[in-house]
Order: C-alpha cells, then sequence, then structure tokens
C-alpha cells in the first residue's frame, strides 16, 4: 500500500504547480488564448459589417441611378397625361359651348315661331316682347358661337364680379330647372 500512496503524491504534486507564479502563469495562458481569439472574432465582424456597409451603399447607388433614370420617364409620362388631360378638358369645353349655343338658338326659334299664337291669344304687346326676346336669344347664341372659351369664361368672372347676386340668382334658377329635369326624367322611367 505504500507504493499507492507514494503514486498518488507524485501524481497530485505533478498536477499542482511548484510556485505561484507558475499558478498565475498557467492560468493565465487559457484567458490570454481566448482574449486573442475574441479580438480576432471581433475584427472579422467588423471587417464584415465594412464589406456589408459597402456593398448596400454599391446597391442603392444602383437603384438610385435607376430611380433617377426611370423619374425623368415618370416625369414626361406626367406630363404627357396632364397635356391629354388639358386637351381633353378644352375639347369638352369647346363641346358645351357648342350645344349651349345651339340650345340657346334653338330655344330663341322656338319664342319665335310661337310669338305668332302669343299675338292671338294675349295681343301684339306680349306677341312683340316674345319676338324681342326670341331676337335676344338669338343675338346671344351667336356671341356665344363667335368666343373663344377663354373670352367667355372672362366674361363670366366679370359679369359675377358686377353682378354677384344676379350670378347667384340665375345660378339657382338653372340648378332649380335641371334638378327637375333629372328629377321628371328619373320618375318618368
Amino acid at each position: 500500500m505504500a507504493k499507492t500512496t507514494t503514486d498518488t503524491v507524485k501524481t497530485t504534486a505533478a498536477k499542482k504547480p511548484a510556485t505561484k507564479k507558475a499558478a498565475a502563469k498557467a492560468a493565465a495562458a487559457p484567458t490570454g488564448e481566448a482574449k486573442a481569439k475574441f479580438t480576432k472574432a471581433i475584427e472579422e465582424a467588423r471587417a464584415g459589417a465594412t464589406a456589408l456597409t459597402k456593398e448596400a451603399q454599391a446597391k442603392a447607388g444602383a437603384y438610385k441611378e435607376q430611380i433617377s433614370a426611370r423619374s425623368g420617364d415618370w416625369v414626361d409620362e406626367a406630363k404627357d397625361l396632364a397635356g391629354q388631360a388639358k386637351e381633353r378638358a378644352s375639347d369638352l369645353a369647346v363641346e358645351g359651348k357648342t350645344k349651349t349655343s345651339d340650345a340657346i338658338a334653338s330655344l330663341g326659334q322656338i319664342v319665335a315661331d310661337n310669338a305668332g299664337t302669343i299675338d292671338e291669344k294675349l295681343g301684339a304687346k306680349y306677341g312683340d316682347y316674345a319676338r324681342t326676346a326670341a331676337r335676344t336669344m338669338q343675338e346671344t347664341a351667336a356671341k356665344i358661337e363667335a368666343k373663344d372659351i377663354n373670352e367667355l369664361g372672362d366674361d363670366a368672372k366679370q359679369f359675377v364680379r358686377k353682378s354677384p347676386a344676379m350670378a347667384l340668382g340665375i345660378a339657382a334658377v338653372f340648378g332649380f330647372l335641371f334638378s327637375r329635369l333629372f328629377k321628371g326624367g328619373s320618375n318618368e322611367a
């Protein structure tokens, strides 16, 4: 048994460092290795982040160039659409002007055609009023047809500035007539 105890003491003595300095050195060796590995990992992470940043900046630059190139196309498309809308609005305004002029002229013609009947039923004085109104309507229709859309818009603005109450009254009457026209048309259907 003596031999076993001696072997155990030798094994234990071999495992324990002889001095405190040797023990610190043995303990520091794994710590130094860990620090080196950690430092190396940090450096690799920084390098990876730098590479990713550069790659992201390159992709962002490429996307920016694509967007810049396409934005010119978008601006051109928007200008084309705006031009088409303006052209279409102008066409509709001219069409509306023509229809309005024709409607006033037709109404004037109806009043003129019925002036004789008004003479017979109500008297010559009222027939003359009807003829005057018919003539005024036809002259107004001719003036509307002769003017440009911009001139008509300016005339309407001046009329509203000069006589806002009359313009409001006329708008109310036309609104009432249109509502009756559409209300009557929907009831008949």
